[in-house]
């Protein structure tokens, strides 16, 4: 049984929020990821790499180079006392294609496992494309398309549909490895893709769906592509962009003949920079075959798809995006059963057929409901500001760019009526997504306003305040034991309400 069965089968017997450390070994970085548990939506509580370079001469000497390995034993060592002092039981340590290709990597194994302190399991390449498979699967709901994660040795190409794996190939197309088998010419590197990408027998039903692209050279091609166009969200997981934009961003970066003259370049690593022509050629190579709907760029890969692997059943189909925002509520505000009861309580206000939304809008309010009291602690001229800011980067799963904006908004709208924020941030998020998302979050964060006018952030009261539609009027009915709560302030943010959802407010206290 492999280290990862293992652990798979003996992880229901592990507290939850165990923290669990992951060491990969990749074929251009090292890199510690220590996550706060095996949960639906991990979140890192450490992450460093150090850019090592093992697989850079592999492909033409068969070897990992001396220098690359002594600065990968030198990182494991830092990392496996990383783990002693965050305290960190359990370690996986996975490698990949250059460890794996190496005729001296069963030397390197035996070193490398005295320095992590712990046992490293060299991943075939189909279990690469199983786990990048499942990375995806942790990071988005109901993916479908093509993923590619491209490494520094290897390409691993995975079809999925229907939260399975329908297809996967390794190809010998890594960054580092063209560099080796090109002698660093990147025209000559062309047919070799070509050839390879043209030799997938299924590589055409990617067309008309999605493409996912994984790994850390693409994550700095979208980095730059968000410089070069000002976009205000940084935040990797789930950027999307046209393939023909695509198309040309990567010809544009194969062709310089300075990266320097890139916006963001400095941002990137030195080391990483000589792989991005290369990574940004595969791209383009592979979209003209593919010919996809969208290029979506994931942080979440095979580390994810590892801890995707060690839960249960009931947990891998708990949706990523609520899951992420139960946590965080359940840290951050006052009252997680508030919050849970403010998604049954705006549930009343989308009954009018007028306001009717789709299965994803819903699940968006609900999820900005769980998130809306998160800033509670910040100074009160400046929670909507700061909760804009904290839900707009936050590391969230299961959502794209426009719900995570629309998440953000509604919660600011929470704090503030106005437009616009003090720092101009929610202009420009604003332009990003939809009237028709605008107008939700205005109603959303309306509506949670009011809420906080009945409930003092308090659980147990809005359950017993029930909103209805009665003709063109917005009725809010209040009971004899809550009737003191009325008042001016209430009255006016329900006056607010109802005029966003195009009613008449009434109030109907019970005797």
């Amino acid at each position: 049984m492999t280290r990862l069965k293992e652990l798979a089968s003996t992880h229901r017997h592990m507290s939850e929020l165990e923290p669990i450390g992951v060491i990969d070994i990749g074929s251009n970085s090292v890199r510690l990821v220590v996550y706060e548990g095996a949960v639906r939506s991990p979140t890192p509580l450490f992450n460093e790499k150090v850019l090592c370079g093992l697989g850079r001469s592999v492909a033409t000497s068969g070897s990992l180079a001396p220098d690359a390995v002594e600065r990968a034993i030198h990182a494991l060592r830092r990392f496996r006392t990383i783990a002693h002092v965050l305290g960190v039981k359990t370690v996986i340590a996975i490698a990949t294609a250059a460890v794996r290709e190496a005729k001296n990597g069963p030397e390197f194994l035996k070193r490398g496992e005295e320095a992590a302190g712990c046992r490293i399991e060299v991943l075939s390449g189909e279990t690469e494309a199983r786990l990048a498979a499942q990375g995806i699967m942790m990071g988005f709901v109901d993916a479908n398309g093509i993923a590619g994660d491209l490494g520094g040795g290897s390409l691993e190409l995975i079809d999925l549909a229907g939260g399975k794996l329908k297809d996967a190939v390794t190809l010998p197309l890594g960054g580092l490895r063209l560099i080796d088998t090109t002698g660093n010419k990147l025209e000559k590197a062309v047919d070799i893709i070509d050839a390879a990408v043209s030799g997938v027998p299924w590589i055409k039903k990617a067309q008309g769906r999605a493409f996912y692209a994984v790994g850390g050279t693409w994550r700095s091609l979208a980095k730059l592509h968000m410089e070069s166009i000002n976009y205000p969200l940084r935040v990797m997981q789930g950027y999307s962009i046209a393939p023909r934009t695509a198309l040309e961003f990567c010809e544009q970066i194969r062709r310089a003949k300075k990266s320097q003259a890139f916006p963001g370049i400095a941002g990137v690593a030195r080391a990483r920079r000589e792989v991005l022509p290369y990574g940004a050629l595969v791209l383009e190579r592979l979209l003209r075959q593919l010919q996809p709907t969208a290029v979506i760029f994931s942080v979440f890969g095979i580390r994810e798809g590892l801890i995707y692997g060690l839960l249960s059943e009931f947990e891998k189909a708990r949706d990523p995006l609520l899951s992420f925002c139960e946590d965080y509520a359940a840290m951050r505000s006052r009252s997680i059963e508030h919050a849970h009861e403010l998604c049954r309580w705006t549930d009343q206000i989308f009954t009018n057929p007028e306001l009717a939304e789709t299965p994803d809008e819903r699940r968006l309010r609900h999820a900005a409901c769980l998130l809306s009291d998160v800033g509670w602690r910040a100074h009160p001229d400046y929670r909507g500001e700061q909760s804009l800011n904290a839900i707009a980067h936050a590391g969230l799963g299961g959502v794209d760019h426009p719900g995570r904006i629309c998440l953000a908004l509604a919660v600011y709208h929470r704090h503030e009526l106005s437009e616009g924020g003090g720092n101009g941030l929610s202009e420009r998020l604003r332009a990003l997504v939809s009237r028709r998302a605008q107008k939700r979050a205005r109603i959303i964060g309306s509506a949670i306003r009011t809420a906080h006018m009945l409930s003092i952030g308090m659980a147990g009261v809005i359950d017993d305040t029930p909103l209805s539609y009665s003709g063109e009027k917005l009725v809010l009915t209040i009971p004899k034991v809550y009737a003191g709560l009325d008042g001016e302030r209430l009255r006016r943010r329900f006056e607010q309400l109802a005029t966003l959802v195009g009613k008449t407010a009434a109030i109907k206290l019970l005797h």
